[in-house]
Formats: structure tokens, C-alpha cells, sequence
């Protein structure tokens, strides 16, 4: 039996798997030169890139929880025009498949930053960050309301030609009717879910445990509500998803593209290990095999609507 067939095609640009890293987790690639490949990955979607530079939130700025993590670092980045000069180089090296995370504070921001970015070659696509839940303008401010969300997505897709995903958020109350309404600006895609939002508080000292008081829950402890969100809306919209929430091994990935995920992406697993994009990169790979499935596309909604299982029939624990 041939390898399967991984490519994942999102608008114009086709990728070669469809495993990558989330936006925040894995700088801009080059923090992880060394410690596995990253041209082999589906794509890199970089860390948050503005119009300027932008120091983030004050520490502590990160969390352990109960199953996850949270963090509040604020969108830090360099700005546009560093990015282009000091990451981008490196990643066009490589050959890897860049996927630029932008925001804005206004709208027209948001344009500005992909017009600078669409002709610089290695950029191959972006994804349109709003729904961050730890920044007080921009971000989940446009994310919560679909007029809001829908301006933002259509600024962008008239300002480039290049691959548009659009990430949501699940602190909303309709997520259905804001990626509906984001669907129709005619963006190639939707990443679901972003962090939700959520607070730890020291129980001897009573310190907040991070800096900003709120920031963004993610990891295991939220796969079940980016498992609904991504059900949801494939089941309510036609147009790739890319799953994102959670997922930290190989059947964490197929649960999302039994849910309607055409893609995935690895978050904060990166943390506890770096290498685990590429170990589900190569789980799936082993899954299909011993399915014996040419592709990951047959597994795409492939889920049965009948009676529940009383266990989860997991080859291995998660």
C-alpha cells in the first residue's frame, strides 16, 4: 500500500498534510530549528503579526491549570515590517508553508498588515486573529459580533488573493451565525476554536495568577467545546475548517476530523513537547495505514449519529 494521500487544499493554496501549529505556541519556526523539521509540517501559522510593534501584557503572563494553561501575553510581536526583515527569511529558507497570524486594533489595520505582507514571497496565506480573549481593543472585540466579525473578514479578503482563514472565538453566544456571516465575505476557511476565556486566582496568597486577571484557557481541558464548535459548523456551512483546541496525539487529531475538520493544528502541547505536531503528524499517518485508508479525507465528518459507546474505543490513552 502507497503512503496516504495527506494534501488538504484551502482556497488556492494546497497543503501537504494537514497537521500544523497554532498561532502562539511556536514563534515564528525558527525557536524549534533543531528539534524537528518544520518544513514537514502542513504549515506554520506564525505568532500574531501587527501593523507595530506591541509589548503585550504586564507578567506574569502565563498559568498552569487543572488539564490546560493559561495565558495572557497580549499578542506581543515585533511589528509588520521586523517580521518581513528578521523571521520571514528563515521560513522562505526552509521551504516552509507560512500561514501569517495577523490583528489589528481597527479594521483598517488589519488590511494594512496583509497588504504589506501579500507581496513578500514565502507568505502563502493568513489567518484573521479575531477572537483573542486578553487584549482590550481589537481582537474578540470584532470576534463577538457578526457585523463586526464580517467587516474585518471582507477588508482582508479584498486585500489579498492568498489563502484567508478567519479565527473565531467560542465565547460568543451564536458561533454559527457569526461564521455564516464571516462565510459570506468569501474567506477559503475558518479555524476553530480560539482560548476561552477564564481566570485562576492563588488560593493562600489570593493573587490573581496572571497579570491582565483574565486571560485564555486552551489544552485538553477545552477539546470538547472546540469538538462541538467544529461539528457545528461544518454541519451548518460548507467551507474547510481547520480544527484547533486540545489536541495533543494522533486520535485527538482524527476526533477533530470525524467532528468536520479538514485540517488540524497543535497548540499547547508544544509546551510540554515540542516535538508533538510531528508525533501527530506520524500517528495519523500510522492510523490510516492500519485502517487501511488512502486518505485523512475519509475521515472527514465520518462520525455515527447512533447510539452512544459507554467507553470511548481508543486504541491508546490520551
Amino acid at each position: 500500500m502507497s503512503a496516504p494521500d495527506l494534501k488538504v487544499k484551502l482556497g488556492k493554496l494546497t497543503l501537504p498534510n494537514p497537521v500544523m501549529v497554532a498561532s502562539g505556541t511556536f514563534g515564528y519556526g525558527k525557536e524549534y530549528d533543531g528539534i524537528l523539521d518544520v518544513g514537514l509540517l502542513g504549515a506554520v501559522v506564525t505568532k500574531g503579526v501587527s501593523l507595530a510593534p506591541r509589548q503585550g501584557n504586564p507578567p506574569p503572563r502565563i498559568a498552569e491549570t487543572p488539564c490546560g494553561m493559561l495565558n495572557s501575553i497580549g499578542l506581543e510581536n515585533p511589528g509588520v515590517e521586523a517580521f518581513v526583515r528578521d523571521k520571514l527569511p528563515w521560513l522562505r529558507q526552509r521551504g516552509v508553508t507560512v500561514i501569517v497570524n495577523v490583528f489589528g486594533n481597527t479594521v483598517d489595520e488589519y488590511a494594512r498588515v496583509v497588504r504589506r505582507l501579500d507581496p513578500e514571497e514565502g507568505v502563502c496565506g493568513f489567518e484573521v486573529n479575531i477572537s483573542c480573549p486578553n487584549v482590550k481593543m481589537g481582537g474578540i472585540a470584532f470576534g463577538s459580533d457578526a457585523t463586526q466579525a464580517a467587516l474585518v473578514s471582507r477588508a482582508v479578503r479584498e486585500s489579498t488573493k492568498k489563502t484567508v482563514l478567519v479565527k473565531l472565538s467560542p465565547n460568543v453566544t451564536d458561533l454559527v451565525e457569526i461564521a455564516s456571516r464571516v462565510a459570506e465575505t468569501g474567506v477559503d476557511g475558518l479555524t476553530l476554536i480560539n482560548t476561552l476565556r477564564a481566570m485562576a486566582i492563588d488560593p493562600v496568597s489570593g493573587r490573581m495568577m496572571l497579570g491582565n486577571k483574565i486571560g485564555g484557557l486552551s489544552g485538553p481541558a477545552i477539546r470538547p467545546v472546540a469538538i462541538r464548535a467544529v461539528y457545528e459548523v461544518s454541519r451548518a456551512l460548507k467551507l474547510p475548517i481547520v480544527g484547533a483546541g486540545g489536541i495533543g496525539s494522533y486520535l485527538d487529531a482524527v476526533e477533530f476530523l470525524r467532528a468536520g475538520a479538514s485540517a488540524v493544528q497543535v497548540g499547547s502541547a508544544t509546551f510540554r513537547n515540542p516535538r508533538a505536531a510531528a508525533e501527530v503528524l506520524q500517528g495519523l499517518i500510522g492510523f490510516l495505514e492500519e485502517k487501511g485508508l488512502d486518505t485523512h479525507r475519509a475521515l472527514i465528518g465520518a462520525v455515527t449519529e447512533a447510539a452512544p459507546l459507554a467507553q470511548p474505543a481508543r486504541g491508546v490513552q490520551r
